[in-house]
């Protein structure tokens, strides 16, 4: 699984081939996704920055003098302060967080990393945690980083999305599979 072919696709896949194309020739990936992070924490803690990559109200130039002051502020590297800045003269910036997505996608598998989507019931123990990298990992035969996000909805359990896959094991599932199944015996 580990050796699927990453596949790209849509406005955000394109801006993040280019942004990975030119951190990989400067030979500043890690420093290029750190700054990215930091972007998006900013983006995810703020309500008017958001608000500002996502209204259409704000003029680009509005949106470019304010990417760039808190690109600047933030101390983001050159690089990423360029390609903020291109983004948002092209009136992109609404993609921003689904780039930075495609972006550490690409990185992740680059490095040979594959990611994993977990949703249980409840949140999960460092121990337990650990514990289901380490099963993964065993099922794909490389490092697995792992998204975790509580749905109380699912009752007991965990739903996993890894690469093409999908494991559901969640007693919600279970008890509807059951229901059905009840359903064509009476």
């Amino acid at each position: 699984m580990a050796s699927e072919k990453l596949t790209i696709s849509g406005l955000a896949g394109r801006y993040a081939v280019a942004l990975f194309d030119l951190a990989k020739e400067a030979n500043a990936l890690d420093d290029v996704a750190k700054d990215l992070a930091t972007l998006e924490a900013l983006l995810n803690e703020s309500a008017e920055l958001s608000n500002l990559t996502q209204s259409p109200i704000f003029s680009r130039e509005q949106q470019g003098k304010a990417m760039a002051a808190v690109a600047e502020k933030a101390g983001l590297g050159k690089l990423v302060q360029n390609f903020v800045a291109v983004v948002a003269n092209n009136r992109r910036l609404d993609q921003l967080k689904n780039i930075i997505k495609e972006f550490s996608r690409q990185l992740a598998h680059h490095k040979g990393e594959v990611n994993a989507s977990v949703v249980t019931a409840h949140k999960l123990s460092d121990e337990q945690l650990d514990a289901l990298k380490a099963k993964l990992k065993s099922m794909v035969g490389s490092d697995v980083n792992v998204e975790t996000e509580v749905d109380e909805s699912l009752l007991g359990g965990m739903v996993v999305n890894i690469g093409s896959r999908m494991i559901d094991s969640s007693l919600k599932t279970k008890l509807a599979n059951l229901e059905e199944s009840m359903k064509e015996v009476g």
